[in-house]
């Protein structure tokens, strides 16, 4: 135990992490413990100030080498402490500029300000102009445009503006337009306290005149710096500055700094991007927006420019907008729409809305609903499946764009991916020399076949999660949605194949879990392998290697496994036939206990879907088993004793994670760790931004697990990946406590919605989108998508809000005023969860299904009415609680007290429950 609970310093967890990392971040990490670090020669600067900031640009080119916020010297949101290690040519800084262009007849040219840098020639500055120059001859010898950039107060605000003036006899057509967005997101050589304290992440809004960047710090706390365009400066696209190393050789817009785990790299904010949708992006999907050019005249120019302001905290992100003048959607539940549900979009903006069209044509309409205090409101329909925009033209001819995604209702999907999984990914070889029959493995959607051999082994050994994601959305999606069919099949994956292969089944070691079925051994089976896969790398795991138990994070997808078939055993009739309900609640803590004993290294951090551990203690609870519970309530202090020690308390195998805070968060709160909880909760802001699009909208930060689940395998910002769901989890319960904070509520909805978007029309669920412009497009392998699933599934639930700005809203089906009465008809995909906010009223279903929810703003009442019986739910189970400081408890007179709730009688009709507050 006194090594579970001692901290780790980050070179430490990176070292013993080696199996599960690359290889080249490791040995970045040896290499910064044995060697000396070089000494680079100091970069002269010349500062500056401006009412917001405190800034400096580099005395020889003039580029932005510190900006930290006035009086907070010890942050800066560019990564200054690296500035002198990154001077060289080749490494771009905010001031430079990428350009593409051609002249009639001839191919695109491509010319960048950090590639060969050459003198700049000073311009006069003064007044509000900080400093000027023409930087023309860095951009290259055959350039045909004058280059200016000035830096400038404008009325207090820092710009940044670019003149390009066409100095050739010949129009010149610019189909590349980039300025390098530089900000300090590198983690490399930073512990985790110091990495929270120092790094920034940035998140783009793609959505043309009205995009923005969002640059948050990693601990959530403000400011936070906005990055706003100046008229003529769309946000078209948001192009990565590859890695010189890892670009194609004529590559020029570059930068040197490696692209790793510990540092996501760099981007372009791109206004014209014409020039790389016809070469480098022709083969991708659909982009955010539709690619332009800009045309100049000889002796024309054109200005571009970008402005710098401060938001005092992550939620006045939009209020600092609108006081920018800045045109402001608001997607209520979000932009994830089903066909069966109507979304709201809000505006708010300084001019007046000319029209608004939708891409493809006829998949989205926009009609106008009454709305007050400043905000126009539009009622939205989606038809059709996959990607959408809506783009809206001002008065002032500028153009927004939102983006959505359209899905089936939810109740198809959710029987969709069960299905899929079920019959398309299901494995049954008897022969199958690793005892993975039956089982439900990857899958790769584009050869559209089982992937029962991977050179990263786990994916098709059913654990770690590359591998276990499949079966785990399988197991998950009958918590709500049970089919008989389906569960047997889980019931004979969980009994033949997880129970006595996957997971050891007696003996000291009963309950732990394996690093994977599958595992290369060629002297063995010398046969099997597939040759034309690389079996040379680390992934390659001997059986030895995958026979490893210690690895704590596999321990929740077999938790969940056993606890499902608990659940569904428990509160269904005739679904589950194998075992009773206490053999699989058993065999869930008996996973969670092991976990403590077989894998305490990796225990000390939060595990993706630990929170279902959670849920394991108060069923054991619940159930009277006394012994167990105590004993795992027990072991769960110990871990949340040691996070209640840490600043940050959330580590991970990585420099940096997204996946340990939805444990944490959930630990800190059982035991009243609510100081920890806070900061949990501020961090996950800090990275999971609301943004008015399906992508990034609730998308928790990751950019390297497609290098352990994808098949396009590359350090790339990664687009609903799992941490976007599984960090719904704590912020809806931070929302429960407190209903007037809408940011949660829309942060985790996005989140939560964005975990469905995975799912193809048949069922399939990719790892995640790939969002670098050259694919746009989901990966084919199933990956570690059912974690994310795990997180939809849990979190499913609809909300009845009343919001003092916006009115009232319906998260999660179609909501209805008239008078005191306040109608929801729930269209969640579960309909078995409900949050009444101005009750603060969490109501939960673990049998039956609510049809329609009723609330009286003027006595409190919900009345309930239940699904009629079915075959296998004869009986509802209801709980309820009230979630809010100082809220009325509620009582009801239906059904009879059972286990923490109330067994109610179903019929052939449907049933009412009233909730009444004391």
């Amino acid at each position: 135990m006194k090594r579970l609970l001692k901290p780790l310093p980050l070179v430490a967890l990176m070292l013993a992490a080696v199996p599960a990392m690359l290889p080249m971040t490791a040995a970045q990490a040896e290499d910064g413990a044995e060697k000396p670090k070089p000494v680079f020669a100091p970069i002269q600067t010349t500062a500056m100030k401006t009412p917001t900031f405190d800034l400096a640009l580099r005395a020889d080119t003039q580029t932005l080498a510190h900006l930290s916020p006035t009086g907070d010297a010890a942050f800066d949101f560019v990564p200054a402490s690296r500035e002198a290690e990154r001077a060289g040519d080749g490494y771009v800084h905010i001031g430079d500029i990428h350009i593409r262009l051609k002249t009639a007849g001839s191919e695109w040219q491509d010319f960048s300000s950090a590639h060969a840098r050459k003198q700049i020639t000073a311009l006069p500055a003064g007044a509000d102009v900080l400093a000027a120059a023409d930087i023309t001859a860095s951009m290259g010898s055959s350039v045909p445009l004058r280059v200016e950039r000035r830096w400038v107060n404008d009325h207090g605000v820092l710009a940044m503006r670019f003149t390009l003036v066409n100095t050739s006899d010949a129009a010149v057509e610019i189909g590349g337009l980039g300025m390098p967005m530089v900000f300090d997101n590198i983690i490399l050589d930073r512990d985790l306290d110091q990495a929270h304290a120092q790094a920034s992440f940035v998140d783009p809004y793609i959505g043309r005149d009205a995009g923005y960047l969002q640059v948050t710090r990693l601990n959530g706390q403000g400011p936070a710096l906005l990055v706003l365009p100046e008229t003529g400066t769309p946000l078209e696209a948001y192009r990565p500055v590859l890695e010189k190393r890892a670009a194609p050789k004529d590559d020029i817009f570059t930068d040197r700094s490696p692209r790793t785990q510990v540092s996501e790299g760099f981007y372009d904010w791109t206004v014209a991007s014409k020039g790389f949708a016809e070469k480098e992006w022709a083969k991708a999907g659909q982009q955010w927006n539709e690619a332009t050019s800009i045309t100049l005249a000889p002796g024309e120019s054109r200005t571009i420019g970008l402005r710098f302001v401060t938001s005092p905290s992550v939620r006045a992100i939009e209020d600092t907008l609108v006081a920018n003048k800045r045109p402001v959607a608001v997607g209520i539940p979000g932009y994830v729409v089903p066909t069966d549900q109507t979304a709201s979009l809000f505006l708010k903006t300084p001019s007046k809305v000319a029209k608004i069209e939708s891409f493809p044509l006829g998949a989205l309409t926009a009609t106008t609903e009454k709305a007050g205090n400043g905000w126009a409101r539009y009622q939205v329909k989606a038809s059709g499946w996959g990607q959408a925009r809506l783009t809206v033209t001002y008065a002032d001819g500028q153009k927004q764009t939102v983006s959505y995604y359209i899905t089936k209702p939810l109740d198809q999907v959710m029987a969709d991916i069960g299905n899929f999984t079920t019959t398309k990914q299901w494995f049954e070889g008897k022969d199958d020399p690793f005892h993975r029959s039956p089982a439900i493995l990857s899958y790769d959607r584009e050869d559209n076949k089982i992937l029962t051999q991977d050179g990263r082994v786990w994916v098709s050994g059913m654990s770690d999660e590359g591998g276990a994601g499949s079966w785990v959305a399988a197991a998950i999606k009958q918590l709500d949605n049970p089919n008989a069919e389906e569960v047997a099949k889980l019931e004979r994956l969980v009994n033949e194949t997880v129970i006595g292969h996957l997971q050891v089944a007696e003996g000291p070691q009963a309950g732990a879990v394996k690093k994977s079925l599958f595992y290369y051994d060629p002297k063995e089976f010398p046969d099997y392998y597939d040759p034309k896969i690389n079996w040379k790398n680390w992934t390659a795991w001997s059986k030895k290697d995958s026979d490893d138990l210690g690895r704590s994070y596999n321990y929740p997808h077999v938790a969940i496994g056993h606890w499902v078939l608990y659940r569904l055993a428990r509160d269904n009739q005739g679904l589950v036939k194998q075992h009773d309900w206490k053999f699989y609640l058993e065999w869930a803590y008996r996973t969670s206990a092991a976990m403590m004993r077989d894998a305490p290294y990796y225990a000390q951090f939060g595990q993706m879907e630990g929170d279902i551990f959670l849920d394991i203690l108060k069923d054991l609870k619940r159930e009277g088993l006394t012994a167990e519970a105590t004993k795992m309530e027990g072991l769960m202090k110990g871990r949340a004793d040691h996070w209640r020690t840490l600043k940050f308390p959330f580590g991970s195998e990585m420099a940096w994670d997204s996946t340990g805070q939805p444990e944490v968060y959930a630990w800190m709160r059982y035991f009243n760790y609510q100081p920890q909880a806070d900061v949990t909760r501020e961090v996950i802001l800090g990275y999971d931004p609301t943004i008015p699009s399906w992508g990034y909208n609730g998308n928790a930060r990751r950019y390297w697990d497609f290098l352990y689940g994808g098949k396009v395998s590359r350090i790339e910002r990664q687009i609903h990946h799992y941490g976007s769901a599984l960090n719904a989890v704590p912020l809806f319960d931070a929302y429960r406590q407190n209903p007037t904070d809408l940011h949660l509520l829309r942060v985790a909805y996005g989140g939560m919605m964005g975990g469905v978007t995975n799912i193809d029309q048949e069922g399939f669920g990719s790892a995640a989108f790939h969002s670098w412009p050259d694919m746009m497009k989901w990966d084919v392998i199933t990956g570690d998508y059912g974690m994310g699933f795990y997180g939809h599934a849990i979190t499913s639930a609809s909300y009845m809000v009343n919001d003092a700005q916006l009115g009232w809203l319906g998260f999660g089906g179609d909501l209805k005023t008239k008078g005191s009465q306040i109608t929801m008809a729930p269209k969640d995909g579960a309909r078995r969860r409900l949050f009444v906010a101005p009750a603060g009223l969490w109501i939960t279903l673990e049998a039956g299904r609510i049809q329609s929810a009723q609330y009286d703003t003027k006595t409190g009442k919900v009345v309930l009415t239940l699904d009629p019986a079915s075959d296998t739910a004869p009986t509802a189970r209801l709980l309820f609680e009230t979630t809010t400081q100082g809220a009325r408890a509620y009582t009801t007179q239906t059904g009879t007290a059972d286990r923490g709730g109330y067994a109610i009688p179903l019929t052939g009709g449907v049933t009412t429950v009233t909730l009444s507050p004391r």
